[in-house]
């Protein structure tokens, strides 16, 4: 059995996306039913046998910190690392202390049934250097489509609101410390940052597919989704 690794939580974000909510709450403190959306992800890491957390926090950090305080309550070991500015999904990583050769990072607004676990040991098996949690969703474009010549004004189709399938990535993932040569500590780097420079370098990526449930609370749709749904 892998032995359990650390777990970063990314908790910085300003949740524009659910304002006016998170003007005066931070969008890991939104509750889910009576508990935070965080409360409910550090549950499902100590499910998992991920004790070892630290938060990347930023916007309101005091309040999560004031709620979250050591971990004890929880059950888990929490310390946190201070973003004075914004440095993106992976940015924030380069000042977590004791991280080990693999670790896992979360976003802080995700819900989801996956096995935290599951991803970590996908990635070790692997030998990748970044493994990515994805998930199938539907895009509908609230317009009608048109086909038309390559070159001309000639239309020959139509589709009335099509709807795409894509795989997504759902805010999970497995990396390695070599992802840390890729970026000055410091800077801003996101995770679409990361993903083109690993390809870019022909370095190993990995997915796991999951089928089972996920929402992305930064987003509305999937925030009211999740009062009606049981994440407790």
């Amino acid at each position: 059995m892998t032995a359990s690794p650390r777990a970063v939580v990314l908790c910085g974000g300003k949740g524009t996306r659910l304002r006016p909510y998170t003007t005066v709450l931070p969008k890991p403190l939104m509750p889910i039913d009576d508990r935070p959306i965080l409360e409910i992800v550090i549950a499902s890491l100590k499910t998992s046998g991920v004790t070892d957390i630290t938060l990347c926090v930023g916007h309101l950090a005091e309040l999560i910190q004031a709620f979250f305080g050591k971990g004890e309550r929880f059950g888990v070991s929490i310390d946190y690392a201070m973003e004075d500015k914004p440095l993106g999904t992976v940015g924030p990583l380069a000042f977590v202390e004791n991280l080990g050769e693999n670790f896992l990072v979360l976003n802080g607004d995700i819900l989801t049934d996956l096995d935290p676990m599951a991803v970590f040991n996908h990635h070790v098996s692997g030998a990748a250097e970044l493994t990515v949690a994805t998930y199938e969703r539907e895009a509908t474009i609230d317009f009608g489509v048109l086909t038309t010549e390559e070159s001309g004004d000639r239309v020959v189709g139509f589709v009335e609101k099509p709807t795409r399938r894509y795989e997504v990535s759902m805010g999970l993932y497995a990396m390695n410390r070599g992802v840390f040569d890729l970026f000055r500590p410091g800077d801003y780097f996101g995770f679409d940052h990361l993903v083109l420079k690993l390809l870019e370098q022909k370095r190993p990526i990995q997915r796991l597919r999951h089928t089972g449930k996920w929402l992305d609370i930064g987003r509305l749709d999937d925030y009211e989704a999740a009062q009606s749904a049981d994440w407790v």
